[in-house]
C-alpha cells in the first residue's frame, strides 16, 4: 500500500490529488527565519567548496603527502556531489523535499565532523566524498523550499537573496579558510560547519515539517547509477593518478581509462534506452542545451582549475601564507555581488550570448593578465587581475544557465537544471586535476631548460656558489639553494603557462555560444528561476 505522508486519504491516486496544492506564502518572522535558515545551509555548502584551497599546501604537509595529492581534497568532494545531484528528483519524490533537505544537512554535519578527525589522506577523501554524497540535495532544494516560502510576484527577490549568498560564499572561503589554517588549525575549516549546520537544520525543520512535498514511490534506475559511478570515478581517479604513475606506462592508468571508456559507452546506450533514466540524455537533443551545458561546463572547468592553482603558487612559490592568499582571492566577489543584480534584471531584455561573450573575453584578459606574473609581481598586481574577474563571474552564470534552459517545458526544467548542474560539478573537479597535472608537467620541462642554461653558463653558475659560500653556506647547501630558486622560476613560468593557455581556451569557447539560439524575450527571467 503506498501510503504517503499523513494528512489526506488512503494513498489512492484520486485522493493524493488535493495534496499538490502548495502551501500558502511565509510571513512575518517565520519567513525571515526560514530564509535565514536556508542561505545559511546554501553558505555552508558553498563555502566549503572554495575554504579549502588555500588550505592544501597546510593539509599535504600535515597529512605527509605532495600539494598535488592534496587536491584530491577538493577533487573527491566534487564528484561525489556531481553524482548525487541527478538523485534530487527521485529522492525529493521519495522522502519529501523537507525531510531530504534537512537529512542532508545532518549528514553534511556529520561528515564535515569526520573530515576534521580524519588521520590520514585516504580517510579524509573517504569523507570528502560522503560530504559530497550527502551535500547533492542541498543546494537545488533550498532554492526550491525558498522560492515555496515567498508569494509568486516576489521570486524575484528570493531568488536574488540565494544568489547573494552562493556569491559570498567563495569570497569568504579563502579569507576563512587562510585565517582558520594559519591562526587555528585546517581541521577547522571542517567544524565551523557543525554549528551552522545544526542551527539551520533545526530552524529549517521547526518552520518547514509541516509544509512537506508529497511523496510517492518511484523505480529508480539502479544500472544507470551504477555506471555513472564506475565511469566518472574512473576518470576523475585517472586524472588524479596519472602524474604520479607516469600516466599510460601505468597498468592501473591504462585500467581506469578502458573502464572509463566502456562505462561512458555503456552509460549512454542504457540511459536513451531505460524507462526511468538516472540522467535524462534525450536533453542533449536541444540545441540550446547541448550547447550551452558544453560551454559552462568546459568554461567551469577552466575557471575552477585555476582557481585551485592560484593560492597553490602563491604559497608554495611565493611565500605567501594562507591568510594572504585568501587576501589575494578575495576581492573577485566585489564586482560579482555588485552586478549580479543587473544582470539578474536584464537578462530578459539584453541578449544573453552577448552577455556570456563578454564574461568569456573578461575571463580571457584576466588569464592574459596572469600570465605576465613573474616570482617580483607584488601583491597589488596580484589583486588587479581578481577584482576583474568578479565582473566576468557576473555575467557568466546567468545568461549561460538562461541560455541552456531556455525553450524547455517546465516539467522538464528540474531534470534539465539536474543535468547542467552534474556536467558542470564534473568538469570543475576534472578541470582541478588537468590544470594542476600540466603545471607540474611543464614545470618539470621549464626546470630541465633553466638547469641546462646554468650548465651551459658555468661561470654564472660558479659566481653564485661563490657569493653563497661566501655567506656561511656550504657547496651542497649552495647549490640546493640555486636549485630552489630554478624551481621557484619553473613554477611560476608553468603557471603563467596555464594561465595563457586556459585564456585561449576561453576565447575559443565562444564560438560554442553562438550555436545557440536567442531566448524569447521575457522568458529568459522564467528560464533563469531554475538556474540553480
Amino acid at each position: 500500500m503506498p501510503a504517503a505522508a499523513p494528512p489526506p486519504g488512503p494513498g489512492t491516486a484520486p485522493a493524493a490529488a488535493p495534496r499538490h496544492v502548495p502551501p500558502p506564502p511565509l510571513h512575518g518572522t517565520a519567513l525571515v527565519l526560514g530564509t535565514l535558515s536556508l542561505s545559511l545551509a546554501t553558505f555552508m555548502n558553498v563555502l566549503d567548496s572554495s575554504i579549502a584551497n588555500v588550505s592544501l599546501p597546510a593539509i599535504a604537509g600535515d597529512l605527509g603527502v605532495s600539494p598535488t595529492q592534496g587536491t584530491w581534497v577538493i577533487t573527491s568532494f566534487g564528484v561525489a556531489n556531481a553524482i548525487s545531484v541527478p538523485l534530487t528528483g527521485w529522492l525529493t519524490q521519495r522522502f519529501g523535499a523537507v525531510r531530504l533537505f534537512t537529512a542532508s544537512v545532518l549528514l553534511f554535519v556529520l561528515a564535515s565532523w569526520l573530515c576534521g578527525f580524519a588521520p590520514s589522506l585516504e580517510l579524509l577523501i573517504a569523507f570528502r566524498v560522503l560530504q559530497g554524497a550527502v551535500a547533492g540535495p542541498m543546494i537545488p532544494l533550498s532554492q526550491t523550499l525558498l522560492l515555496a516560502s515567498y508569494p509568486r510576484e516576489k521570486a524575484g527577490t528570493a531568488l536574488a537573496l540565494w544568489g547573494v549568498t552562493t556569491l559570498v560564499a567563495p569570497v569568504a572561503g579563502p579569507l576563512l579558510g587562510g585565517w582558520i589554517t594559519d591562526h587555528i588549525a585546517w581541521p577547522w575549516i571542517f567544524y565551523i560547519n557543525i554549528p551552522v549546520g545544526l542551527a539551520a537544520a533545526a530552524v529549517t525543520w521547526g518552520i518547514y515539517k509541516e509544509r512537506e512535498t508529497p511523496t510517492h514511490k518511484l523505480p529508480i534506475d539502479k544500472t544507470g547509477l551504477a555506471l555513472l559511478v564506475l565511469w566518472v570515478g574512473s576518470l576523475q581517479l585517472m586524472l588524479d593518478k596519472g602524474h604520479e604513475e607516469d600516466w599510460f606506462h601505468s597498468e592501473l592508468i591504462v585500467v581506469l581509462a578502458l573502464l572509463a571508456v566502456v562505462g561512458f559507452a555503456v552509460f549512454i546506450v542504457w540511459e536513451l534506452t531505460a524507462e526511468h533514466p538516472v540522467v535524462d540524455l534525450r536533453l542533449f537533443a536541444g540545441r540550446n542545451f547541448a550547447f550551452g551545458a558544453l560551454a559552462l561546463s568546459v568554461a567551469y572547468g577552466l575557471f575552477f582549475g585555476n582557481v585551485v592553482l592560484m593560492p597553490l603558487w602563491l604559497q608554495q612559490w611565493m611565500g605567501y601564507t594562507a591568510t594572504a592568499a585568501g587576501w589575494a582571492l578575495a576581492p573577485v566577489g566585489f564586482l560579482a555581488i555588485l552586478l549580479t543584480p543587473l544582470v539578474g534584471k536584464k537578462v530578459s531584455q539584453w541578449d544573453p550570448r552577448r552577455m556570456a561573450t563578454g564574461a568569456f573575453i573578461g575571463f580571457a584578459f584576466v588569464l592574459w593578465l596572469r600570465s605576465q606574473f613573474t616570482t617580483q609581481t607584488d601583491f597589488t598586481h596580484i589583486l588587479f587581475p581578481t577584482l576583474l574577474q568578479g565582473a566576468a563571474m557576473a555575467f557568466f552564470f546567468i545568461p549561460l544557465t538562461t541560455l541552456t534552459l531556455s525553450g524547455l517545458a517546465p516539467e522538464r526544467i528540474p531534470a534539465a537544471a539536474g543535468l547542467s548542474n552534474f556536467v558542470r560539478i564534473t568538469a570543475g573537479a576534472m578541470g582541478t586535476s588537468i590544470a594542476t597535472t600540466v603545471w607540474n608537467d611543464r614545470a618539470t620541462l621549464h626546470h630541465t631548460h633553466l638547469a641546462e642554461t646554468l650548465g651551459q653558463g658555468n661561470a654564472v653558475a660558479a659566481e653564485a656558489v661563490a657569493g653563497l659560500q661566501a655567506q656561511g653556506f656550504s657547496a651542497e647547501q649552495a647549490w640546493a639553494q640555486i636549485n630552489r630558486l630554478v624551481d621557484q622560476q619553473a613554477f611560476t613560468r608553468a603557471a603563467d603557462d596555464v594561465f595563457l593557455g586556459s585564456a585561449f581556451l576561453f576565447l575559443l569557447l565562444i564560438g560554442l555560444i553562438w550555436f545557440t539560439k536567442r531566448p524569447a524575450r521575457g522568458a529568459a527571467g522564467a528560464d533563469a528561476g531554475g538556474a540553480h
